[in-house]
């Protein structure tokens, strides 16, 4: 007979900021059965991009955007905002934020784990936001309890909480450095594919499949997000500096691209080409360790 473990995360709002030391968004307890264990979760990741401001072509000092009321022609502080829903053109109900407050579900002050499931299954599609939950110290022994039953299950749990002015639907999944909690989309908030979009179905022969498959297998590798960046950022940076001493930058030009209309030599192509640049790479091994050994003498 299975029991029903019933895991409630009580959480408070702790406010995000981005500083040196990421502050905790969210502050409180998770309880496993009898136990409680204090965690908090901070955001997991945040994007990272070149922004530019808005400038007066004229002058070119920087556009601000105050807060302006049309009908008493003013600008306004934030003290004097109100929230609104427009429910006609031009019409609005008031609402204060202690209403908003007295409708929120026990999801506000509480996450219970509703159902295990093999993350596996999970389409990615559904991921949003991502946050890492980390114990307090009283709480280490009994949040490396649930983790490590959870790691060997291989099962993440799914829960709602009401965060953000919305009751989100979370994954708490297990990782080899804790555990992460992510917000995810409601499936009415999954866009269907169009049938526009979708391709038309046509004829695969054999021998292509197979040469498709042996190009996948030789561009198989471990999944190592550290060998990846961001190409367009780093070349803004280099237009920037470029910028800022007074130079112009050398601009390669773009490779122009066509559909490929033979299928067969492309791939064979491909792979003849895959294979000229692992050689290349074994070739350049001995002269590489041949250059270590003799720095190796030398010192």
């Amino acid at each position: 007979m299975l029991h029903r473990i019933s895991v409630l995360l009580l959480l408070r709002p702790a406010g995000i900021l981005w500083r040196r030391t990421v502050a905790a968004s969210w502050k409180g307890f998770l309880t496993f059965g009898m136990i409680s264990i204090p965690i908090e979760l901070s955001p997991a990741a945040r994007s990272e991009r070149i922004s530019f401001n808005q400038l007066h072509s004229v002058c070119h000092s920087r556009l601000k955007q105050p807060l302006y009321c049309p009908t008493c022609e003013k600008f306004v502080e934030r003290s004097e905002i109100e929230k609104g829903y427009e429910y006609e053109k031009d019409q609005y109900l008031l609402f204060k934020q202690e209403e908003l407050d007295e409708i929120e579900p026990d999801s506000a002050q509480a996450m219970e784990i509703l159902s295990f499931v093999k993350a596996a299954e999970i389409d990615p599609v559904y991921f949003d936001a991502s946050y890492y939950a980390k114990p307090a110290e009283a709480g280490v022994r009994a949040y490396n309890l649930l983790l490590d039953a959870m790691r060997k299950t291989g099962y993440a749990g799914i829960a709602k909480v009401t965060m953000h002015n919305r009751e989100n639907i979370v994954i708490i999944r297990a990782r080899d450095n804790g555990m992460t909690l992510h917000t995810m989309f409601y499936n009415n908030e999954i866009r269907a594919a169009a049938e526009a979009s979708a391709p038309n179905k046509a004829e695969v022969k054999e021998a292509e499949s197979k040469l498709a498959m042996q190009l996948i297998e030789s561009l198989a590798a471990p999944f190592e997000p550290s060998q990846y960046s961001d190409a367009y950022q780093a070349e803004l940076e280099k237009l920037i500096e470029a910028k800022a001493h007074g130079k112009k930058m050398t601009v390669m030009p773009k490779t122009k691209r066509a559909p490929v209309v033979d299928l067969m030599s492309a791939l064979q192509a491909s792979l003849k080409s895959k294979a000229a640049g692992q050689k290349n790479l074994l070739r350049s091994v001995p002269k590489s360790l041949e250059k270590e050994k003799k720095s190796r003498k030398a010192s």
